[in-house]
């Protein structure tokens, strides 16, 4: 961090809304395009980012408990997720938000990840749910997870890039070439990007001592001016959040991050589907 102040005086973004007015905005919410049911947000990135732990987290906040039903692995090393998955969350007993999140295997340097094709795939709305990735064998058509006409609501409205915000300098040249493919795929369609950089308590000691600290750190924002200057994502569209994973409750600032990322997904991802 250098010899200057690890915190700034003020913070360096201010979050526009409050938790209770993002939660009354995420409840009321439905797409106004009628071709659609659900606004449909893609989570990529490398193996360990936090993807699944940010989608769990998401739900955690909306639910104002702690969940886990995105099944998480820290030990492996290797991509716990393996299947194409969607998962919408409940909003009270009668429905659904009208959001869903997909979640899909990791990339990695080597062969071992998720075929870049396959992203590009399921951004055009061609992957079943259910597909289970092969490293190495991209979905073809013709195969039978492959969606030969799929509809609006099929199609990805948003995509998000997870990384973990201490490790930005430390993805190789091989990983970073393939976020920018997804990306530039993505810009091709139109789609809004964004970028959650993770585990910040684990990237700053006075975070770590307090969360709310989060936009006051000198290092985290020297960290999303890098990623912004890497993959050409605006940095007022790159959020940092800590995941719900050692906590057994909610809690006020960690909702605050999470709500501020969510909210600029779904606005976004609405008018790119009212521009269509």
């Amino acid at each position: 961090m250098g010899g200057g102040p690890s915190l700034l005086s003020k913070p360096w973004r201010d979050l526009a809304h409050t938790n209770e007015e993002n939660l009354d905005f995420m409840k009321s919410y439905h797409p106004r395009n009628k071709e659609v049911k659900n606004l449909r947000i893609l989570v990529h990135g490398p193996v360990g980012a936090g993807k699944s732990s940010f989608i769990n987290s998401v739900e955690s906040t909306l639910r104002g408990r702690v969940t886990g039903r995105v099944m998480t692995d820290s030990i492996s090393g290797e991509s716990f997720t393996t299947k194409y998955k969607t998962f919408k969350i409940q909003k009270d007993p009668e429905g659904f938000y009208s959001f869903i999140f997909g979640d899909i295997m990791g990339l990695e340097s080597t062969e071992k990840g998720v075929n870049i094709e396959d992203i590009k795939l399921a951004l055009r709305g061609h992957v079943t749910e259910g597909y289970k990735f092969i490293p190495g064998k991209p979905l073809n058509e013709g195969d039978k997870d492959y969606i030969s006409s799929p509809t609006l609501d099929d199609k990805v409205h948003a995509l998000v890039c997870v990384i973990p915000a201490g490790s930005i300098s430390l993805l190789t040249d091989e990983v970073v070439k393939k976020i920018r493919d997804v990306r530039l795929v993505a810009s091709d369609m139109g789609i809004p990007q964004f970028a959650i950089l993770t585990k910040v308590d684990e990237a700053c000691p006075e975070v770590k001592k307090d969360i709310s600290n989060v936009y006051k750190s000198v290092y985290l924002k020297k960290q999303v001016d890098r990623f912004s200057h890497l993959h050409g994502i605006p940095p007022n569209c790159i959020f940092l959040v800590k995941n719900y994973q050692s906590e057994f409750t909610t809690n006020d600032d960690i909702d605050a991050q999470i709500l501020s990322a969510l909210r600029q997904m779904v606005d976004h991802g609405e008018d790119f589907l009212n521009n269509l």
